[in-house]
């Protein structure tokens, strides 16, 4: 399996890849530490639809394109979108996209990357998202090049046959998602995503302490998903960098809850990925609630005693830990820079 990487075009079915959805080359976060931007770097899908922010399809895409333009936008990866709400983005998005060179001869330019969750019958939602594809190529003497393009898919799966039934229509230009069932055996997802260009999705949280899986379950995921070389990425829960109790909505009486660190989940990754730490190590690191105990120095990241270099950090995020998505972006942007210098 050739498992989705960023700066490379999709590829046919059983080696697709991602493209490059972060906008902004360079860039400079808060805090300039190396470690930091290979663990960032297009780690967060912008999921501003959904709760707890849950804005109106104007706000959110405002939201994404100011985040696009901002000094932090290489942190930024795909704007999460029901394929439902498609043609409400298109309308939303049209003053936004970026304006088409004058010259032919000019680069083409970025688009914005979506990852559309399927909330309908798939031939209709696929048909959709061909529709939208198609509708914002951007012409101009550039063949291949698009304001804007889905080329991810999120599919809510409730056993493997929806698995394998899904990988038999889906296109090649599309990666998929499938999220599995809280309370599934990862075994069997596992074996049947190995080799087929997709990737696993866990919900990591919610807007009610229920919605939280435990460390234990979540470190069973994700050794299981590596076990197989099955990409994952997260979904929900992980506004913060390092788990602790926090409110689970922004209202005033709002119910709270110990949220999984994103941090905890991506070093984790990482330095399960480098063969660095697995088993019951794997659920304490996910279980850490000090900030103190990681470090990111200039070429590595530590948890307490373990170290992971910045090539480890790059080559778990290309190969296995994709992404999470968050309805917010400048919250765990900003708390992770603010760590980082402390």
């Amino acid at each position: 399996m050739t498992p989705p990487t960023p700066d490379h075009p999709p590829r046919p079915h059983g080696e697709r890849t991602l493209r490059q959805a972060h906008p902004v080359p360079g860039g400079a976060l808060a805090s300039p530490v190396e470690s930091v931007r290979q663990l960032l770097r297009g780690l967060v899908d912008y999921a501003g639809l959904f709760p707890p922010a849950k804005l109106g399809m104007a706000e959110a895409v405002a939201a994404f394109a100011r985040h696009r333009r901002s000094a932090q936008a290489w942190g930024l990866s795909r704007f999460i979108c029901p394929v439902s709400r498609l043609d409400e983005w298109s309308e939303a998005a049209s003053p936004w996209l970026s304006a088409l060179p004058d010259s032919p001869d000019a680069p083409p330019p970025e688009p914005w990357c979506l990852s559309v969750l399927i909330d309908g019958p798939l031939d209709a939602s696929l048909s959709a998202i061909e529709r939208f594809n198609a509708g914002h190529h951007a012409g101009n003497g550039h063949r291949h090049a698009l304001s804007a393009v889905v080329d991810t898919v999120e599919v809510k799966v409730q056993n493997t046959q929806t698995v394998e039934l899904a990988l038999e229509r889906l296109p090649e230009e599309l990666y998929p998602f499938f999220e599995v069932p809280a309370e599934a055996d990862y075994r069997g997802f596992a074996a049947c995503l190995a080799g087929q260009g997709a990737g696993a999705k866990l919900r990591t949280g919610g807007i009610v302490p229920e919605a939280f899986p435990s460390c234990q379950r979540l470190a069973e995921f994700m050794q299981v998903m590596h076990a197989a070389e099955v990409p994952f990425k997260a979904t929900a829960g992980l506004h913060h960098p390092v788990r602790g109790e926090h409110t689970l909505t922004y209202e005033p009486d709002a119910p709270r809850a110990t949220m999984h660190g994103f941090v905890n989940v991506f070093v984790g990754a990482a330095m399960l990925h480098a063969g660095v730490v697995g088993g019951p190590g794997l659920v304490e690191l996910l279980q850490e609630t000090d900030p103190a105990a990681f470090v990111f120095g200039p070429e590595w990241a530590a948890w307490r005693s373990l170290r992971v270099s910045v090539e480890q950090i790059a080559q778990a995020r290309e190969n296995f830990a994709i992404c999470f998505g968050s309805c917010s972006y400048d919250e765990p942007v900003n708390e992770l820079a603010v760590m980082a210098r402390s």
